[in-house]
């Protein structure tokens, strides 16, 4: 399943999309596949009960937040090997990849310790102890799998830029269907299988997570065969220059994540209905936006390729943002039309339900905004342009979204609803930055980020 060159030029916008598309889509499908997986944990649990449900919920955007830093890590090295390998040097590209596991290994280290310390750390945060009980052995567990985490978000985007958007999308499929059994085995007691719950959640998640690594593992070792001796030379750059690159977007990442995760917090100071319809609505949300991630990571191999080989890019960006608006607009006629249906698909308590209703809309009228920020991001990536844009999320969520919505929330008492307000202004904000800083990185023409 190779992928089509993606260094060569197109000459009609319609041969553009269908190149955007062909990498796109199954990248898209991948990010889906993992999102599906938190999903699955969602649907299984909610049958349990709102305190069940929370528990996961919390314990998962723990452990999210805190390994962030390692997947914004693996997106911000994707001008270096989609630039690497536009301009035909591959095995400067596998070089950076060796360096990039090394930091990953050692970072996993503060990222185990935040996860062992996860109980005290939850109950400093305001939340309920009967969904903290819950949650710390959840996040306990959830420590065995940063290591398999790691390396298969590196080993992933190693592939994509080369334009083998594929394995990462058959890894992710074997990974649902892990997460699916164990799932059923485990949080359930199926087949004399201790009844474990919540806890059960998590074993599915790691278990997953060591089957997708074996499945992009092989893919990388067919890849490297298939490719053959490689030029020797340096890596694409200095270390130095590796972390000024993938850095700033290691933290963009991060503090994006951060922000939904403050988002949940701030909304667990309500209760478990609060949280639950919470749950519901960014799952959906989340959802809908793989759809846009998988153009933003499609946009930047196609930009970086590109660069590399010194061809124009401006037009493919602009044309993936219009396609990250097409897509997302689907979602949001989704969320405004139908809230409780969708809702009911994943709890089953009214309460929760109804509130899920009233989020859901206010996801619907960010959705745009989230789909521009997201790839033009992307765009932004592969033109080698990363510690600038990560500004636009400090500003947009820091300066103006949270700390507007939690005035919304608590002071003048819009509750949960406000927090989300103040997500949408926030999305709103961070999208109209990083136009403006497109407008002038394609002025300039980018940024060539492999020496």
């Amino acid at each position: 399943m190779q992928s089509d060159p993606v260094t060569a030029p197109t000459t009609t916008v319609p041969a553009e999309l269908g190149r955007i598309m062909r990498l796109a889509w199954p990248v898209s499908l991948a990010n889906l596949g993992s999102m599906l997986m938190g999903v699955v944990d969602v649907l299984m649990v909610g049958q349990l009960g709102e305190l069940a449900l929370s528990q996961v919920s919390l314990g998962h955007t723990f452990a999210f937040a805190v390994q962030l830093p390692i997947f914004g890590f693996a997106i911000g090295l994707d001008p270096l090997f989609a630039q690497a390998f536009g301009a035909g040097r591959p095995g400067a590209a596998r070089r950076t990849l060796l360096r990039a596991m090394l930091l990953a290994a050692v970072a996993s280290v503060p990222i185990a310790a935040a996860h062992l310390a996860c109980g005290p750390l939850l109950s400093l945060m305001g939340q309920d102890p009967g969904i903290v009980a819950g949650a710390t052995p959840y996040v306990w567990i959830r420590t065995l799998g940063i290591l398999p985490f790691a390396a298969f978000v590196l080993l992933r985007h190693h592939l994509q830029g080369a334009g083998r958007m594929w394995p990462g999308t058959l890894a992710v499929v074997l990974g649902n269907v892990v997460n699916v059994i164990v799932n059923a085995l485990l949080v359930f007691g199926l087949f004399g299988f201790p009844r474990l719950e919540a806890v059960g959640a998590a074993w599915a998640t790691v278990l997953s997570t060591v089957a997708m690594l074996a499945v992009i593992g092989l893919a990388h070792v067919l890849h490297a065969r298939e490719r053959g001796p490689v030029e020797e030379g340096p890596p694409t750059g200095t270390w130095r220059g590796m972390l000024s690159v993938a850095t700033p977007v290691a933290a963009q990442v991060s503090l994006e994540g951060w922000g939904f995760s403050v988002a949940t917090v701030l909304v667990g100071v309500f209760g478990e209905t609060a949280l639950a319809a919470h749950t519901v609505a960014i799952t959906l949300a989340s959802l809908a936006f793989m759809l846009p991630l998988g153009v933003s990571s499609a946009a930047a191999t196609r930009i970086g390729n590109l660069m590399g080989a010194g061809h124009g890019w401006v037009r493919s960006a602009w044309l993936s943002i219009g396609v990250g608006v097409a897509v997302m607009t689907g979602s949001a006629v989704l969320f405004a039309g139908v809230p409780r249906p969708l809702a009911s698909l994943f709890v089953g308590s009214p309460e929760a339900i109804e509130f899920a209703a009233v989020l859901l809309p206010v996801a619907a009228g960010f959705a745009l905004f989230d789909g521009v920020q997201v790839v033009t991001f992307g765009v932004l990536r592969g033109a080698g342009d990363t510690a600038v844009p990560a500004l636009a999320n400090i500003v947009g969520y820091y300066v103006v979204g949270l700390p507007l919505g939690a005035f919304l929330a608590f002071g003048l008492g819009f509750g949960a609803v406000g927090v989300w307000y103040g997500l949408a202004l926030a999305l709103a904000c961070i999208a109209g930055l990083l136009l403006i800083r497109l407008v002038s990185t394609a002025r300039r023409g980018g940024f060539h980020v492999v020496g």
